[in-house]
């Protein structure tokens, strides 16, 4: 199954047998959507969601600044010069902030974590399991206005994490993800559903075999943009490195070893925020 702007869609009540199109839409694409996630995030939770989301984005700046880093970037954004139209407030620890971000919080760690078993089996990867991996919690807020149409809301870059979902606006678009012809494809809205990416993380462990997506958001009409973005990030303490099995003769490691948290200072370092930093890592012999 495909979206109309050509995204796949991943049925999350038929496995195993979507199994192979999770994996294609993981190489191909980085990215996909998914139907049928009720069970564990139903429409009324995302809902009851963008609504505090809305409420904490008006909150006056002078309040919105006391959310600071607890790592980099996971703080208040605020609008800057390289991104006027776009703030952000990001929670490190998703499950300590009130009732309804809690109950979102779980619902999306369940999520993040089954999806990633359901790609570990579709690898033939038995036992891998992501518990133990931080996530981070972002809520996004475009400030579009006439005089930006047609301007960058967010510059183009990859994710530096693993996997992000991603509970996009139901009725304004503006994503864009980049196919493997380098073209931006818009991300049409879809109400009820939720997009997921695949970061620099996941290229980094699998070897190279999964797609870590570029995307940027473009400002198409004068109204406000509200995305509420859950990513599963990288190993907290250990490096990252590919399973066994996909590592052999004809795939020789891509990558050396790397923590996640000193992977993301290289990002912040470098400014290299489009995937571009992973070359920096590669191994001698890739």
């Amino acid at each position: 199954m495909v979206a109309g702007s050509g995204i796949p869609v991943i049925d999350l009540q038929d496995f195993p047998a979507q199994s192979p199109e999770l994996v294609k839409a993981c190489e191909e694409w980085g990215c996909f959507r998914i139907v049928n996630h009720g069970n564990i995030l139903p429409a009324t939770l995302m809902s009851e969601m963008k609504r505090v989301v809305g409420s904490l984005l008006d909150l006056p700046p002078e309040i919105k600044r006391r959310n600071t880093d607890v790592i980099a970037g996971s703080g208040y954004m605020a609008p800057s010069q390289i991104n006027p139209l776009y703030e952000a407030l990001g929670l490190y620890d998703m499950a300590s902030y009130q009732a309804t971000i809690v109950r979102y919080a779980q619902a999306v760690h369940e999520l993040i974590m089954d999806i990633g078993r359901k790609l570990a089996e579709g690898l033939g990867l038995a036992g891998v399991s992501f518990e133990g991996w931080p996530c981070q919690f972002r809520i996004n807020k475009y400030n579009f206005t006439p005089e930006t149409v047609g301007s960058s809301g967010v510059q183009i870059h990859t994710d530096s994490g693993f996997l992000t979902i991603l509970q996009d606006d139901e009725g304004v678009g503006g994503l864009e993800v980049m196919d493997k012809s380098g073209t931006f494809v818009a991300v049409d809205p879809w109400p009820g559903t939720l997009l997921l990416n695949l970061g620099d993380m996941a290229a980094a462990w699998s070897n190279g075999r999964l797609c870590n997506v570029k995307h940027r958001v473009q400002c198409k009409e004068a109204t406000t943009r509200l995305s509420i973005a859950s990513f599963l990030l990288g190993p907290k303490e250990a490096t990252v490195e590919p399973p066994p099995e996909l590592v052999d003769s004809e795939h020789p490691q891509l990558y050396v070893p790397f923590t996640y948290e000193d992977y993301r200072k290289l990002r912040f370092s470098t400014k290299l925020q489009a995937g571009e930093a992973l070359a920096l890592v590669r191994t001698s012999n890739s």
